[in-house]
């Protein structure tokens, strides 16, 4: 094998981070964009209950599955070099 083909791993710390992070990002991110649109926003941010909670949770996990099957990574991934 050469250089090029050897890819070294990623710190775990990177990888927690960057799960955590993107976690963090896309539920409030997606949270507010679902509340903007049910009209479950608030003064303090945003509620959510029933089917718009249960939409806003389906687009985090659509997140994680099409950042990394089609993009090489979450957003937090890329920023931390964590692939």
């Amino acid at each position: 094998m050469s250089e090029n083909e050897i890819r070294a791993r990623p710190a775990n710390w990177r990888i927690i981070l960057a799960f955590i992070l993107d976690l963090f990002t896309s539920f409030f991110v997606l949270g507010y964009i679902v509340g903007y649109l049910s009209g479950g926003l608030t003064p303090d941010g945003f509620q959510l209950n029933g089917l718009p909670a249960f939409i806003m949770f389906a687009l985090v996990v659509v997140y994680f599955v099409v950042f990394n099957r089609f993009f090489g990574g979450t957003i937090w991934k890329w920023i931390l070099r964590a692939r």
